[in-house]
Order: structure tokens, then sequence, then C-alpha cells
């Protein structure tokens, strides 16, 4: 069998963040709801779908196989448990008074399926070699039924007493009688017959994989489908006496079906490609999402829909006598492989995470967690008349579920991370009864030597203490429950390590491009006193400003992360490279963009320091800065200067030098005008205009003589335009 390990999955908790802000950083971790819980441990604890923690039920080892795997399980009249175990192809008999011996040893690997007669013979499926035995009350055994099929999945008898094979890897239903003559009953275009059950009418159900199907068998030797699962294996089947079938559907290894899912009486064939799930084990190493120092201000309560099995790994089905369907529960955490019904109408299923078993109300569709096994796997669940037992994997054993409570239960939470290192404030619960609290920390994910002992025990008539386990990353608690006791929820304060933020890139536009603010709707100022996040009222706070030409702008923005969330405020500081001490251009911004008004400040090469203060989150005395400074860059508000010679004249050839120079900035581009013509781009004489000095010459032909003006114009980099003229005269 492959053992299956799940490694860093990430689940979130019902997170109380709201009042970060107001209360200078603090963040509570709050755990009240069944999906929240589950992630923890839970020790003689029954979890509702309402997060209500209580007592569970008796749930005590029986009897111990001492092999591996359980696969199939069944109860006679008298209160006798049949156990098919693997891998030694065993099957045990524990009687009523939880004595039990090895009933039967074959000769096959797996004892995969078994089933009674009136009589009280035990009829026994093994796998891999797909063959049936026949072990009398007395334990004589003989060779039953042999048919070519590698695997024999399910037994069942109709009303008539006739024994229905369910076989794999053909899809093949036999029917045999009592004296071991088996034929076809039904060929399927499935591969395997997972399930068999008797009806209400005493015929015959079967679930299939890897179709996912639900088949009614008539007598006459047709399949009606009744139903077609999303996912590929009916595991487990289970009538009620109203004739409502429950049908138990796994994903199994490969995920959901993807193969012909059609059936064909005797005598056709199919070809498709299945994997059946018999056990696997799940070690769950499970990470907690962490709170976030954040300031959302609303909280939301939510729920899946039942009906929705997108990634499902286990489905339990109801299909009514009218032909209806619905999904009762569904688990995207875990195989579901128990199946059987309470005399209330409970239907209780058994899972592969650390062996809980689930108790589902048909009609108010209410779940709750009612046990939790020392086993990695319940794989069944048997209805006797001294009660509910279940069957383990790894390792195979026995469990009794009583219909009394336990004296006291524990359950210990899912491990907290804080992401930095915290101290604590105060743990609260709500409970009635003798609830006791504990709590450690450490700092390393999984709690080892290295973390501090469990503290004290925390109990209070105002259900809220002071936690004294030392500051750390991680904090995980414990409640041990007493007689009559209940827990409806556990809510933790902590204040994370103020860790300073970061000022991770500053960029400084190009020149001439200013930033301006997008007008939006006022944000009351009792929001902000409030320390509530004006998001939650609907009101955008990040909205990027809108780029307009300025002439002499230099704009700059700027990102900042803060690793509590805090709320940041900036300051802009500036100097000279001619300068070691810095001023203050702007402080208290709350956006992280800025536009320098160039004519504020003189012509120079200037760098820009960006604080990033978290002051807005936190007390003056715990408030940090973080601050980056930005590359050098030219502040020019000074036009180049153009010096022209006198034109050279040579007929209506006109030629013109001048020269350009700026203090501050490199020349970008010359322009030349003939009598308010369109201007024209003339290049310097070397060929590139790369530095603040550079010397152009115009050649141009005059198209008629007389007065003329020839305009000259020049850009630096920061926009500024210099201009000058040349007038004069060409003859007729």
């Amino acid at each position: 069998m492959k053992r299956i390990k799940i490694i860093g999955c990430f689940f979130s908790l019902f997170l109380t963040t709201n009042l970060a802000l107001a209360f200078g950083g603090v963040a509570f971790w709050e755990v009240s709801k069944q999906i929240d819980i589950e992630r923890g441990d839970a020790q003689g604890v029954s979890v509702s779908d309402k997060g209500l923690i209580s007592l569970s039920p008796t749930f005590k080892e029986v009897f111990n196989t001492e092999q591996p795997f359980v696969f199939s399980t069944v109860a006679d009249d008298s209160g006798n448990i049949y156990l098919g175990t693997g891998h030694d192809g065993k099957v045990y008999k524990v009687d009523k008074n939880a004595k039990g011996s090895v009933f039967f040893d074959s000769a096959e690997l797996d004892i995969t399926a078994l089933a009674l007669d009136k009589a009280g013979n035990l009829y026994v499926g093994s796998s891999p070699d797909g063959k049936v035995y026949k072990i009398t009350p007395d334990g004589k055994s003989s060779d039953f039924f042999d048919p070519e099929d590698k695997y024999i999945w399910s037994l069942a008898f109709d009303k008539t007493g006739d024994l229905f094979v369910g076989s794999g890897d053909k899809g093949v239903v036999y029917k045999v009688d009592s004296s071991g003559k088996g034929n076809v009953f039904i060929k399927t275009n499935e591969k395997h017959i997972i399930s068999l059950a008797q009806n209400k009418e005493g015929n015959i159900i079967a679930g299939t994989d890897p179709g996912g199907l639900v088949l009614e068998l008539k007598p006459s030797g047709k399949a009606f489908a009744l139903f077609d699962s999303p996912l590929r294996e009916i595991h487990q089947l289970a009538v009620s006496p109203n004739g409502t079938i429950y049908a138990l559907a796994v994903s199994g290894q490969s995920g959901d079906k993807s193969a012909t899912t059609s059936t064909n009486t005797a005598g056709s064939s199919g070809e498709a490609i299945a994997t059946v799930t018999v056990a696997a084990s799940f070690e769950d190493d499970v990470t907690l999402a962490t709170t976030s120092n954040s300031t959302t201000s609303f909280v939301t309560t939510s729920q899946a829909s039942t009906s929705d099995t997108t990634n499902s790994k286990a489905v339990l089905y109801q299909i009514t006598p009218d032909g209806g369907n619905d999904v009762l529960w569904t688990t995207k955490d875990a195989t579901a492989l128990g199946l059987t019904l309470r005399k209330d109408g409970v239907v209780l299923v058994g899972t592969t995470q650390k062996g809980r078993i689930y108790a589902i109300e048909p009609e108010g569709k209410n779940t709750t967690l009612l046990v939790q096994s020392s086993e990695e796997q319940t794989t069944s669940l048997i209805n006797t008349p001294n009660g509910i037992y279940a069957a383990s994997s790894n390792n195979g054993k026995l469990f009794r579920l009583g219909l009394e409570t336990v004296k006291e239960g524990f359950y210990t939470s899912p491990v907290q991370d804080t992401k930095l290192t915290a101290t604590w404030g105060r743990i609260a619960w709500r409970s009635s009864g003798n609830v006791e609290l504990q709590t450690r920390t450490g700092n390393t994910e999984t709690p080892d030597a290295t973390w501090s002992d469990w503290s004290g025990v925390y109990q209070s008539s105002e259900n809220s203490k002071q936690i004294t386990s030392p500051a750390a990353r991680f904090i995980q608690w414990k409640a041990k429950l007493l007689s009559g006791s209940s827990l409806n929820s556990v809510k933790v304060a902590y204040l994370p390590r103020n860790v300073a933020p970061e000022v991770t890139k500053v960029t400084i536009l190009q020149p001439g491009v200013g930033l301006q603010d997008i007008p939006q709707q006022p944000i009351d100022p009792g929001i902000i006193s409030a320390g509530l996040d004006p998001i939650g009222f609907g009101l955008p706070t990040n909205i990027q400003p809108r780029k307009v030409f300025q002439k002499g702008a230099r704009s700059l923005q700027w990102q900042a992360e803060d690793r509590n969330s805090d709320t940041l405020i900036y300051s802009i500081y500036y100097r000279t490279t001619l300068e070691t001490d810095w001023h203050l251009l702007i402080g208290d911004l709350k956006s992280s963009y800025y536009t320098v008004d160039a004519d504020s400040l003189p012509d120079g090469k200037y760098s820009f320091r960006i604080i990033a203060s978290d002051l807005p989150s936190n007390s003056a005395d715990r408030a940090l800065k973080g601050e980056l400074a930005s590359d050098i860059i030219d502040i020019d508000n000074t036009a180049p200067q153009i010096s022209a010679s006198q034109p050279r004249i040579n007929g209506r050839q006109i030629e013109i030098s001048f020269s350009v120079t700026d203090n501050v900035s490199i020349l970008r581009r010359a322009e030349y005008s003939i009598d308010g013509g369109a201007w024209q781009v003339v290049f310097p004489e070397d060929g590139l205009a790369d530095s603040r000095t550079e010397t152009f010459v115009v050649k141009t032909e005059i198209s008629h003589p007389g007065e003329h003006v020839i305009s000259l114009r020049c850009y630096d980099e920061s926009a500024n335009a210099g201009n000058n003229k040349v007038a004069f005269k060409t003859a007729k």
C-alpha cells in the first residue's frame, strides 16, 4: 500500500485583527469553528459543526489483530465480528466478550470482502487471486467459488439467498447459488465493482470504479444507474429501513473519474483504467495561516456549499427512494472509508485523518466530529446487536464506540505562527463547566524539546488570564475538559515584535512629469481616530495619481513594506552633492509619491532621502523608521544660452553657426525655423548631443530675396528651452 504524506498544507484560522491599529499593533488568534478545531488534536472530545467542544463517547480498543490492515468486516446476529486483514490473508473472529482469534487463514494476501448467510456461514472474498471461500460456524473451510477475475471486492446476498460477487478488474458481478455454482450476472464497462448492498426490496445495489456509479441490479439481469458521482469510486453503500441509499464516494489516488461509465448486460466488454482505494496512510504536517497585523475592519463568516464537491477527496451522497440525490457531507482533507447507520438514522463515516469518525444527521445536515482514534485510519464501521464497532488500519485493531461519555477529554490546538517574536497578552475563552487551559511557546515550527514547558493551568471566573509562556514566534494551547463541561472558543492576544519598515525602491520620473491626486470621497476623521481602516467603509486609499505635464517638475515615487503590516507615513529630505546635511522638504506624507516644484530649489545636483515611519500604528517609544536615498539627479530651471555668429550668405545659400551652453544639464535637442516656418532639427558638429556645451551649424537655402529671420531653439535634459534669432537680408 502507498503511504501518502501531506506536507505544508495551509489552513486559515478564524482570525480577528480589526483592532490592530487601535490597540497599537495587537493581533488576535481565535479558534471557534469546527474547521479550525479539526486542525488540532482531539482526544476524548467531540466537535459539533458549531464549533462546540465537548466530551466524546467512549472509544475503547477491544482487539488487536497485530496485522497492518483491516480491509473488510461483518457481524452476525450473536454479536460476533469477523475481520478480514492484509497482507497475511487472515480472518479474525471477535466474540461479544472481546475475545478474538484467527478464524481462517487463506493462501492469498488480502481478505477484501466478507458476507454471512442466514445459517451463519461466512463467505470470504480474497485478492489478488480472486477466490471465494465458505467457512461454517464451526470453522471448517472450503473453496466455494473461483472465477478468473483478479480481485473479489464485495459480497452480498439478495432476498432469495443467492450470493452476489463484485469483482475486478473486469467489472463483473457474479450470481452464485448455495452449491457454489456461479454465472456472470452482469458485465459492466467499469473496471471494479467495489461495493454491494441489499436494498429495501431485497435486490442488489452496486458501487463501481472508475465511473463512480451506483447501480441497481434488476432480477432480470439489467443494471439501472441510480446515480453518477463526479468522484471515481463508490467505496461503501448503506441502505436505511425506508429505502434511502447512502453512498460513500472517494476520489481515489488518481483523482476524479475520467473513464467510460456506461454499463452493458452479460456478454459485453469494455476497457477502462482505474485505481481502487483500499487504504492509505495520511501523516499530516499542518502549518496554520498567520494573523496579519492589518487593520481590516470586518470579519466575514462563510461556509462552502455542501453541494460543491470540487477537489473533494470524499463525499457522502444520499439517494432517496423517489430517485433524488443530495450531498450530505464532503471533505477535501482526507479519504473516507467506513460507513454505517445508527438506529436513530444518523450516518457514521470513518476517515483516514487521525482515524476520525463523523456523525452526520441526514435531515439537518449537521455534522459532528464524534471521536478520534489512536490509529491513523478508520477503515470500517460495524453495526452489531452489542453496539457500533470500528476497525482500523495502521494498525489493524477493533474499537467499540460506546453510548456513555468519557470522564475527561483533551484538545490540543494547532500551532499558530505569528511570523515574528511576539509578547503574549491574555488568553480568553467561552466555556461551561470545568475547563482548564494551558499554553506553550517556541521558535521552531513543530513543538519539540526546545519549546517551553506547558504553563500552569489558566482558570478564572472571568474566563480570561494573562499568558505566562515566554515570548516566541509560535504558540499552542491545550484544554482539559471534565465531566459536564464544554468549550466554545479560545482567543489569544499577542503583540508581534515591531520591525522597522523598509523603503525598497525610489524612482524619480523624467523632468516635466507631475503627479496629481485623483479627487476622491473625503474620509471621515472619526474613522481614522477610531483606528479603523477606510477600506472597510468602501473608501479606497491606494488610488494611483494621474500623470500631467508640469514644467520643471521632478516627481518621486517609492515603494515601502512593513512586516507588521503597520500604517506608514513618509518624510522627504534633500541635499546637494556639495552638502553633508539633509534638509526636510516635506513630512507626514500618507501617499507614496510626491512632485517637487523645481522652482523651489536652486539649480544643482540633488539626492532625495525617503524616510518611512510606522508611528501611526505604534506608540512613540515603539515606532521605527526605514529609509532609502535616491540616485543623484539634476535640478535645472535655467534655459540654455545660445550664442550665434553672423550669417554667411552666398546668393541664396545661408550658413549660421551657433553655440549652446547649459550650466547644469546635458543638451538634448536643437532646432531652427526660417521666417516662422516649421521647426527643423539640427545636429551638433560632432554628431552627438552629449555634453553641456555644443556647437551647431545651420546650412539652408532661402527661397526668395529680402529680409529674413532664422529662429534658434535648444532644449536641455530638464526640458528648459533657450532661444535666439538671427536677422539678415539677401539681395535680389
